[in-house]
């Protein structure tokens, strides 16, 4: 497949904010691709690279490369020369890399040209988000879309799954299994505002557990090795190697936990969240004084067999039996809301951030987030993504300060403006963020810097309502910032559905 037709394709879904004819015009390009190069052209369509980085800087890019007459390039072709560029190290690399970047454009028209700068940069926006990639992968290959996410949160690699739901159908996507040393992606919880309001989400007695503000882990036990994952999937094992000695002493010879680790003063309350993020921060766990306490809520796999889809009860009851006391999260069965009500003001009262209540029949919905797990603090909470922000006055003048706020629009792949905040921000923040948004830069004018809509930043609020301000029609009262969430992506901010949920006052 040409690169031209995928950068033809790109450009047709940029240009409509309909999410079905952005998914039509994907799953043509798919189907076109087959599964030999659809891996290649599911990343390029996301605004990714198979490759994830190659090594080619804004330098490399800015003098600009006579443009070929006519496509030739291949998909392959170039996916081909980047995994080249990337491979160059040593003495001299970034003037063979250059070279190589130069002779892989020379060959490219000009808006392949354009395409290739735009993913090479990060700057490739074209509302191919993972939602609406799934879908297109679906209807490429005629399976249905549930098929494709369940694979998906087992294989990790879209582009692995697309290509053999091209190849093989259902039938090779009820082939991928949970595989042991391969982190999926976590399941998620909801919000609701109150525990009677969780309660009644899930259905019955329910498992309410302490929701700690720590570092979530998924940790994979196999052939005496302990590996150690983040939620964004990222190997952190050889930062923490008091944790995964912990692990190493569960009696199990293959499992798959998820957890959370936190660090506790001596009393049992937390340290600030900055304590635990510093260890998992280090490339050198082990110089650190700051220990971190391991609490587990769920096992996926045990001994050879995938728990996935077993229900949070039967999941917890295995778990229990491999994992002593000590080791499990805090957590109480009840239908009660009385009951579930005094056991969520203790968690608070410990120091915590408030509990999740899970339905004891939910199965494990890696990477989504459903009505299976309900998250109750004491007050408002979103993850959303800034979408802007604008010059300060006064003593903040020279920093970017008023943040432009956004939540996840699943419909289109785009995100709903909810209003803006500067409250909470202290001067170490201010300077931080001033820094990265203006790395994100889109493009500005006089006051404000639109930016790349990557950056999560979590937001306490007082409350919903109604606003003609705002496309959503709703705003955040009081809005302020908690803290940046480095950990999550744009893709796991809170949707404008958990929003509106919350109901305008």
């Amino acid at each position: 497949m040409l690169l031209a037709e995928i950068a033809e394709v790109s450009a047709t879904v940029a240009a409509t904010s309909a999410r079905l004819a952005k998914i039509d015009a994907l799953a043509g390009a798919l189907r076109a691709a087959g599964p030999v190069e659809v891996p290649i052209a599911v990343a390029y369509l996301s605004g990714e690279l198979p490759q994830r980085q190659v090594g080619v800087g804004w330098a490399a890019l800015r003098d600009g490369f006579p443009a070929a007459a006519s496509p030739t390039l291949t998909l392959s072709e170039v996916d081909a020369s980047l995994s080249a560029i990337g491979a160059v190290a040593g003495k001299g690399s970034a003037a063979a890399r250059k070279a190589l970047v130069g002779s892989l454009f020379e060959r490219a028209t000009e808006g392949e040209q354009r395409f290739l700068f735009g993913l090479l940069s990060g700057e490739l926006r074209q509302g191919a988000l993972e939602g609406v990639m799934t879908e297109a992968v679906a209807r490429a290959a005629s399976v249905p879309a549930a098929e494709v996410r369940r694979a998906m949160m087992l294989r990790g690699s879209l582009g692995a799954v697309a290509a053999a739901a091209l190849a093989g159908g259902s039938p090779a996507l009820t082939a991928f299994g949970l595989e042991v040393g391969s982190p999926v992606r976590p399941m998620l919880a909801a919000s609701a505002p109150t525990i009677e309001d969780a309660l009644a989400k899930v259905g019955g007695p329910a498992a309410v557990e302490w929701k700690l503000d720590g570092i979530r882990i998924q940790a994979h036990l196999y052939e005496g090795r302990v590996r150690l994952f983040t939620r964004t999937l990222d190997e952190i094992t050889g930062r923490l190697p008091d944790v995964a000695a912990v692990l190493a002493a569960l009696p199990v010879h293959a499992a798959v936990l998820d957890g959370e680790l936190i660090a506790l003063r001596e009393d049992g309350r937390p340290l600030p969240f900055q304590d635990t993020a510093s260890r998992t921060a280090t490339q050198d766990g082990v110089s650190s004084d700051v220990p971190l306490s391991v609490f587990l809520f769920d096992l996926l796999h045990l001994d050879g067999a995938d728990l996935i889809d077993l229900p949070d009860a039967a999941r917890h009851a295995s778990l229990a039996r491999v994992a002593p006391a000590e080791l499990l999260m805090p957590r109480l069965v009840t239908g009660s809301a009385e009951e579930a009500t005094a056991f969520f003001r203790d968690a608070i009262a410990r120091g915590h951030e408030g509990v999740v209540v899970k339905s004891l029949d939910t199965p494990y919905a890696a990477g989504r987030r459903g009505a299976g797990w309900i998250k109750v603090k004491p007050r408002h909470t979103l993850d959303l993504v800034v979408l802007a922000v604008e010059w300060g006055h006064g003593r903040r003048r020279g920093w970017l300060s008023n943040l432009h706020l956004g939540a996840r629009d699943p419909a289109t792949g785009g995100f709903v403006m909810l209003g803006k905040t500067f409250k909470g921000l202290t001067d170490e923040l201010l300077s931080w963020q001033t820094e990265r948004l203006l790395a994100l830069e889109d493009r500005r004018d006089s006051w404000t810097v639109y930016v790349r809509p990557e950056l999560v930043v979590e937001i306490a609020f007082d409350g919903v309502q109604r606003s003609p301000r705002y496309p959503g029609g709703l705003a955040l009262r009081f809005a302020r910032v908690l803290r940046y969430r480095e950990d999550k992506t744009a893709a796991e901010a809170d949707t404008i559905d958990t929003v509106r949920a919350l109901g305008p006052d």
